[in-house]
């Protein structure tokens, strides 16, 4: 087995799909408690564990070289799968009754995706920084700015890809950008509760 180096394992460990994870999990216990953490787990589903597995097979294929899909048409694949699943898991959450916060994280989840596969056709934005800041500014406002210190994890998740040259410093920095000014804008119109 290959050995990580430093920024390997940051971004390896800071990945979309464990910020996405941890967060949906977080909001849903935010809103309802136990039976909130359950939806989250639901949530969790779409949003991290089915797309992970569609990469991972598609790694495993042949179809993209690794679980950061660098190149762009397969990236634009892999968003385009994201976003359907996104899409069922909202439509399940709506309804099913989940905690309308929930559900509407992931219509601003699902929003989101959209936009970074438009940027995507044009310009490799980091989607890694996107998410970790965008996670971050949502459970800031979730649960106050004890966890503001959490956005030294973007800056961690930024140094690594820049040093694993999947991306540039412009790349990092509009990603974290847009993650914090998306999410600053959508927590305003997601419902509480």
């Amino acid at each position: 087995m290959r050995s990580r180096t430093a920024a390997g394992e940051a971004t390896y460990l800071l990945e979309p799909k464990n910020w996405i994870i941890a967060t949906v999990v977080a909001v849903g216990w935010h809103a309802q408690g136990v039976r909130g953490l359950a939806w989250g787990l639901v949530a969790a589903l779409f949003a991290g564990v089915l797309p992970t597995i569609f990469i991972s097979r598609g790694v495993s294929r042949g179809r993209w070289r690794d679980r950061n899909v660098g190149d762009k048409r397969p990236r634009l694949i892999v968003m385009g799968f994201i976003i359907a699943s996104v899409a069922a898991g909202l439509v399940l959450l709506a309804v099913c009754g989940a905690p309308a916060t929930l559900t509407g994280y992931f219509v601003f989840m699902l929003v989101s995706v959209a936009i970074l596969a438009l940027i995507t056709v044009v310009w490799k934005i980091s989607i890694h920084c996107a998410v970790a800041s965008g996670s971050v500014t949502i459970l800031i406002l979730t649960f106050g700015p004890w966890l503001i210190g959490a956005y030294a994890l973007t800056a961690v998740t930024a140094w690594s890809r820049v040093a694993l040259k999947d991306h540039t410093l412009a790349q990092v920095v509009a990603g974290s950008v847009l993650g914090a000014v998306a999410a600053l804008i959508g927590y305003h119109f997601i419902p509480k509760g």
